[in-house]
């Protein structure tokens, strides 16, 4: 998004929106499906409901997020969506709420109405992305919409912002702000405006909403939907899904049959993600798309708890992914490979390339493809060089972090480890890399601001920014005890200067600093360390 004017001096969350580049596969409702919920949704933004939050809450997996997508689709295609915002784990700048504000304010000034009052306000509040989020949302949001008057071209005119997956804010304070924010809205008889927030119900989220007042916001629970309502969406989903497979198959026209998709909707449980997942499953296994299907039939029927259906299939796509006709040490080398790349996948800070995640991990890249290649089912792995890899959906995570949900200590992750070994790589690459002048600029005075961004992106590979960027933060979740003699101190003393310029260079130097005052917390640092590090050239 190429910002102009004022909207120049705010920070932006350029992967915030639900249409954002890259998510063009990103799925959207069926035709008659979710259409009780998304009615709901409907009439409350159009209707005179005083009420101008909706909480639509549910389980991991029950299609939040497509819902989210859908509404913020129909609301952009009308001209009324103000702003969304898709917070994500897989993303530095949507796992906190740091950027909330100012995106949701650079989106608001795309409306015609919305434009000179926001550009007024930025112009007003010298500084403003350095004050609270608070401030930030009365000068920004609050401000510029209750200068608006009711009038020809403002009267009962729409704004809809949508606000998904909350829960993915990692920080419980941030979560609470956010919600703080948007329980604040102007009354105005200009605009009707409308929030839609959707998360998982967990504490963070309840106790915040339980703050809001309940004349300001209405609950809808998707896992409280009539069962017979969801089976019916989720087996119109596998219909069209494995039609698909049938006709670019050339399967029999009965294929897969009424009983089988009946069977499926039961082990789905009411999880949409299960519905997806187990489509893709099929789908990527070609040839052996119905011997695929039939792996899935054949799971474990002890389990009803959809958490328990959900894994069941998790673990079905991994062991899958272990041919049969491997050796027991060929099995046990795919076992290592696949907890080394998906333990990475799982806990990056920002995703990347295949590419860039086997530089990181030291690991030849065609290693790190065939760790993956029968793993499409929960790993979104474009077939474009350079684009990033992602999961599906972050319910894998949850799954192969936690070992008794795995199961299975073949592909069980342990989190603090799965950490340790990122930052060693961090540092490692790091140390082989970093030098003085690493963009060959060979002009000392020459500004951060002065250097050409491709000069940059060449010099300064992506897995290169992302060991400089997050190495303290995998060095601090693996929670090893550190001392100030060993491998974080040699780094230190060599190349300290050198990683604060790659920092200056990609724009980052302010992380910088506070990476250096967590570790001076994490660390018990003696003066020698201090006197070394400051005579570093």
């Amino acid at each position: 998004m190429l910002l102009e004017g004022p909207l120049k001096l705010l920070p932006y969350a350029t992967k915030a929106e639900f249409n954002a580049s890259g998510k063009d596969d990103d799925p959207l409702c069926l035709p008659n499906t979710r259409v009780d919920v998304l009615d709901r949704i409907r009439k409350w933004a159009d209707g005179d409901d005083g009420r101008h939050l909706f909480w639509l809450s549910g389980w991991a997996g029950t299609g939040k997020s497509t819902i989210a997508r859908t509404i913020a689709r129909e609301y952009c295609d009308q001209g009324c969506l103000g702003a969304s915002f898709f917070f994500s784990r897989d993303e530095e700048d949507l796992r906190h709420a740091g950027k909330f504000v100012t995106t949701i304010a650079i989106q608001l000034a795309r409306l015609s109405i919305l434009r000179d009052p926001i550009h007024k306000a930025i112009s007003e509040n010298d500084g403003i992305v350095n004050k609270t989020l608070r401030d930030q949302w009365e000068a920004l949001v609050l401000e510029p919409l209750s200068r608006l008057e009711a009038g020809a071209d403002t009267s009962q005119v729409v704004i809809v912002i949508v606000i998904d997956a909350l829960d993915e804010c990692d920080r419980e304070n941030g979560i609470q702000r956010v919600l703080q924010l948007l329980s604040h809205t102007p009354v105005t008889r200009a605009v009707r405006f409308r929030v839609l927030v959707t998360s998982r119900p967990e504490i963070p989220i309840r106790i915040g909403f339980s703050h809001v007042a309940d004349s300001e916001h209405l609950d809808f629970v998707l896992h409280d939907i009539s069962q017979s309502v969801v089976d019916l969406d989720i087996s119109l989903f596998l219909e069209h899904e494995l039609g698909q497979v049938r006709q670019s198959r050339a399967l029999g026209l009965d294929w897969p049959g009424e009983q089988t998709i009946h069977n499926m909707v039961r082990k789905s449980s009411g999880l949409f993600i299960w519905a997806a997942t187990a489509c893709r499953f099929i789908r990527e296994g070609g040839r052996f798309a119905a011997r695929r299907l039939s792996t899935i039939l054949q799971g474990d029927t002890s389990t009803t708890a959809p958490e328990g259906q959900l894994d069941q299939i998790y673990l079905a796509v991994l062991k899958n992914s272990i041919r049969p006709g491997y050796t027991d040490q060929e099995k046990d080398e795919m076992y290592r490979m696949l907890r080394k790349v998906l333990g990475s996948i799982v806990i990056l800070s920002s995703p990347l390339p295949s590419k860039s995640l086997a530089q990181l991990l030291h690991t030849p890249q065609e290693d790190v493809d065939q760790a993956l290649e029968d793993l499409h089912a929960i790993v979104d792995i474009s077939k474009h060089q350079g684009c990033v890899i992602r999961l599906h959906h972050p319910s894998f995570r949850d799954f192969i972090l936690d070992k008794n949900r795995c199961g299975d200590a073949h592909f069980w992750v342990d989190e603090k480890e799965a950490h340790k070994t990122l930052a060693d790589h961090c540092i490692l690459l790091m140390s082989n890399t970093l030098k003085q002048d690493i963009c060959g600029l060979q002009a000392p005075g020459t500004l951060a601001a002065e250097v050409d961004s491709s000069r940059v992106e060449h010099c300064i590979r992506p897995e290169i920014q992302y060991a400089c960027l997050y190495w303290v933060q995998h060095l601090q979740r693996s929670g090893i005890q550190l001392f100030d003699d060993g491998q974080i101190y040699q780094f230190l003393r060599e190349h300290l200067l050198h990683w604060l310029e790659i920092l200056s260079l990609i724009g980052r130097t302010s992380e910088g600093v506070l990476r250096i005052n967590s570790l001076e917390t994490y660390i018990q640092v003696s003066p020698a360390l201090i006197s070394g590090l400051g005579n570093s050239d």
